[in-house]
């Protein structure tokens, strides 16, 4: 079954921030590495009143090296300022409260979907660890340029399972580039451990070496804007992004590991933490 969603994708969010001068378009070359936050960042940081602040979105992406990359990146399209972040709730300022409120009190389970857009274009096998594929094919960026250890995914949605109930838990963590094939989460964000953590847990508890996991780049805002906000434990994220959209959200099977992915989003990241070793992680700075 191929439904069409009755909420906005990525794309149609980018769309209507334009729609309303909310987004600027960058299509000189940037690199990635020095130029990109540090440019967004100093709406936060130079005085910009918080209702001039815009959304970025760069086209022609390169790294510190000069190789480009073909995918565009957008940086603060979600709650760059209040005005962004209405449009992504589909609500006025005054409202999303008590939007949340309904959500979370009247969650909608998700609707399995066949022929996912996120799975028109799908690589694995021994593509991923070649230069130029994988995860060097994306144009990750530095954050804090002269600070951090690594390039670092930190706008993404992470989706984990708990082994014992199959409940799934959704959240933003940082996740650093290590080689083409491996990338180091980072999942301690609340007290007592995140929900992704809280499964990794388990897993050691129950000898189970190799979690699975799905790392979720440009999905649709409502679907988003899940992974920072803090819900009870147990709670699977789909059904309040359901609450939010006032209809289901559309979601399939991932192919390689046993999870549920949002059907719409733009990249999906599959594989396994494993649970029997541990690396180095960050700096990281976030200011």
């Amino acid at each position: 079954m191929t439904t069409t969603p009755a909420y906005n994708d990525l794309q149609q969010h980018i769309a209507a921030l334009k729609e309303r001068n909310l987004l600027i378009e960058v299509d000189r070359q940037i690199d990635k590495d020095s130029e990109m936050h540090a440019l967004v960042r100093w709406q936060f940081i130079g005085g910009m009143k918080e209702e001039d602040r815009k959304a970025f979105l760069f086209t022609n992406v390169v790294d510190g090296k000069g190789r480009k990359f073909d995918i565009p990146v957008l940086v603060g399209g979600l709650a760059a300022n209040r005005s962004i972040y209405s449009v992504g709730m589909g609500s006025s300022v005054d409202e999303i409260q008590a939007k949340w409120d309904n959500a979370i009190s009247n969650p909608i389970d998700p609707q399995f979907i066949d022929d996912a857009p996120c799975h028109e274009i799908i690589e694995d096998g021994d593509s991923l660890s070649q230069p130029g594929h994988g995860l060097d094919a994306l144009p990750i960026p530095v954050s804090t340029p002269g600070f951090d250890s690594a390039p670092t995914l930190s706008a993404g949605n992470v989706i984990t399972k708990d082994p014992e109930t199959g409940v799934q838990n959704m959240g933003t963590y940082r996740c650093a580039l290590k080689a083409p094939d491996r990338l180091v989460v980072r999942m301690a964000t609340r007290v007592g451990g995140a929900g992704g953590y809280q499964h990794y847990q388990k897993c050691q508890q129950m000898g189970i070496t190799e979690m699975p996991v799905a790392i979720v780049l440009g999905c649709p805002p409502y679907v988003a804007f899940m992974g920072p906000q803090k819900l009870p434990l147990g709670v699977d994220e789909f059904t309040v992004a359901g609450g939010l959209a006032g209809a289901p959200i559309n979601v399939t099977t991932a192919k390689s590991v046993d999870l549920v992915v949002p059907a719409e989003a733009e990249i999906v990241i599959e594989g396994f933490i494993d649970t029997t070793k541990v690396e180095p992680e960050g700096p990281f700075g976030e200011s």
